[in-house]
C-alpha cells in the first residue's frame, strides 16, 4: 500500500459560527491542498470535515500518517472513543450524547478502509504543514464570515 501523509486543521469564528477547514496530502514528493467551509458550523465539525475530505480524496486504500492539532479527533480515533460511542448508539461513557455522530459515522467508515497512524501536533507552533492547513482553514472561515463561500449549508 502507498503511504500518504495528511495534515488537517479546522477553524471557526464563534462556536458556532462561520468555519473553514484545510488539508494537505503529501505523497512521493507531491503535495495537494484541499479546503472548504460553512456559514454556520463548529470548530470540531470543521476538524472532522478536514480529515474526512482528505481521506475521501484518496483513490485507493493507503497507509495514512494523519497529523492534526485536534485532540478531539486524534484521541477519539486513537483511543477508540468514537468506536465505543457508535457501539453505544452514540452515547458517551458519561451517558451524554456524542456530538457530530453524522460525521463520525463517515470518518469511522474511512478509517476501516485505510490503515491510519495518528499524530497530534501542537497548533499554531512551528510545524509548517500544520500552519499551512491553518491558513487554508482561516481563509475559508473568513470567506464565509464575509458572506462568501461556495455553499451555504450548515455543517
Amino acid at each position: 500500500m502507498k503511504t500518504v501523509t495528511i495534515y488537517t486543521d479546522g477553524a471557526c469564528s464563534g462556536n458556532p459560527g462561520p468555519g473553514g477547514w484545510g488539508a494537505l496530502l503529501c505523497y512521493n514528493g507531491v503535495e495537494k491542498e484541499l479546503s472548504g467551509g460553512a456559514a454556520q458550523t463548529t470548530n470540531n465539525r470543521m476538524e472532522l470535515t478536514g480529515v474526512i475530505s482528505a481521506l475521501q480524496a484518496l483513490k485507493e486504500p493507503c497507509v495514512v500518517e494523519l497529523y492534526s492539532d485536534s485532540k478531539y479527533v486524534i484521541d477519539a480515533l486513537e483511543k477508540g472513543w468514537a468506536v465505543s460511542w457508535r457501539k453505544r448508539g452514540w452515547i458517551k461513557s458519561d451517558k451524554k450524547p456524542a456530538l457530530n455522530s453524522d460525521l463520525w459515522e463517515i470518518l469511522l467508515a474511512l478509517t476501516e478502509k485505510h490503515q491510519l497512524h495518528y499524530h497530534w501536533v501542537k497548533g499554531h507552533a512551528d510545524n509548517e504543514y500544520n500552519n499551512r492547513c491553518d491558513a487554508l482553514a482561516v481563509a475559508q472561515r473568513d470567506k464565509y464570515a464575509d458572506g462568501g463561500g461556495d455553499n451555504e449549508e450548515k455543517l
